[in-house]
């Protein structure tokens, strides 16, 4: 019975090395990004991005804790303009700060979450008018902690960050369409 014990334990631990191992091969940064057509002008759609109380109508994050607490500071729109939340496990707590913004065409955000993990990346919305209508992509990038690389072998992180940038600016395009 003890070697029966030994050889599982043994194997287990082989199992656990070889999926540290595994996780530590990935990548040592990430960029989440997705694209929808919209039809509207980017002086239309621009506002929605820039003014972080605008996000309430169209962020696919803003539903899921009706409960949730905002903090907004900084500039009204644009670069320095601060967005700041805590709420359920659903959305945690953290801070967006636009860093950087160029009208009618892009919108760079620190993104820092602080729980339920602690991450700190970027945020790009850029907006490009294209015959009569407007591309508008949002995009996330950063580094890839160890932790990140470990949950990333379990769960396809850009597939699940994906449909909330999908579902936000499918609902972006309901609204600056009306």
């Amino acid at each position: 019975m003890r070697k029966i014990l030994t050889i599982v334990g043994a194997g287990v631990i082989v199992a656990i090395a070889a999926i540290l191992i595994y996780a530590s091969t990935k990548p040592d940064s990430f960029r989440v990004q997705r694209t929808a057509t919209m039809n509207a002008p980017p002086e239309k759609i621009f506002p929605y991005i820039e003014g972080l109380k605008r996000w309430t109508e169209w962020s696919p994050y803003e539903g899921r804790d009706p409960a949730m607490k905002r903090t907004y500071s900084g500039a009204e729109s644009g670069k320095g303009a601060v967005y700041e939340w805590d709420g359920n496990d659903s959305v945690g707590k953290g801070r967006m700060e636009i860093v950087d913004s160029k009208p009618p065409n892009k919108v760079v955000i620190k993104l820092d979450f602080l729980k339920p993990f602690e991450g700190h990346n970027t945020a790009e919305l850029t907006v490009e008018p294209k015959g009569g209508q407007t591309i508008v992509t949002w995009a996330m990038y950063g580094p890839s902690t160890f932790m990140t690389k470990l949950i990333g072998t379990f769960m396809d992180m850009d597939d699940m960050i994906g449909r909330d940038f999908a579902a936000g600016l499918a609902k972006l395009k309901t609204v600056v369409e009306k």
